[in-house]
């Protein structure tokens, strides 16, 4: 069994200008390294975007592209979806078919909204996920800081189980080796 990446919503128009995410430079940063790994180990890179109507995100436009910095390979598979699950109604499960993946890494943006929707749907189809503690943000909401989300969501998503699978919270140095012995490194459990 297998392990994917998935890179949610880094996109231009949540990356800068008026809906630009908390410590965005440093985010991005973190997600070129973990990616990096993952591709050196093998491991496949899924591009999620998000797209909406009449929006920054509409389909094609500036906003709408992969953000400005976020290094990426041609080997890499992309993902187009309209709701916060990167789920519903994309190729999603096509391209990584529970047969042949059972492990997920996710980051992106945001976190209350596309991050949280994706760990907690991959979890229901029975996937194992690490959500990168430190690779995803989000917005202020007026009642909570950036920050105070991005924590919150961290510990309430850490160590969920379920009868087929779970969810762990680690930080990316934690997560893909680039060891040719355990390519999924300590942050996922190798399956044999």
């Amino acid at each position: 069994m297998a392990t994917a990446l998935l890179i949610i919503d880094v996109q231009r128009a949540l990356c800068s200008g008026e809906y630009e995410c908390y410590d965005i430079p440093r985010v991005i940063n973190t997600i070129n390294h973990l990616s990096a790994r993952a591709r050196k180990a093998g491991v496949p890179v899924l591009l999620i975007q998000h797209e909406e109507k009449d929006s920054p995100l509409t389909h094609g436009t500036e906003g709408w592209q992969l953000a400005e910095g976020l290094e990426t390979s041609e080997k890499d598979l992309h993902v187009r979806k309209t709701t916060p699950d990167s789920f519903y109604q994309t190729n999603l499960q096509k391209l990584l078919p529970k047969e042949d993946f059972d492990s997920l890494v996710i980051c992106g943006l945001q976190t209350d909204y596309c991050v949280n929707a994706t760990v907690r749907q991959a979890h229901q189809l029975g996937y194992d996920v690490v959500l990168v503690a430190d690779a995803h943000s989000t917005l202020d909401n007026g009642n909570m800081s950036a920050e105070d989300i991005i924590a919150e969501h961290n510990k309430d998503l850490a160590h969920l189980t379920g009868a087929m699978a779970r969810i762990d919270v680690k930080p990316a140095a934690d997560i893909i080796s680039e060891s040719p012995v355990n390519p999924v490194g300590a942050g996922l459990p190798a399956k044999a």
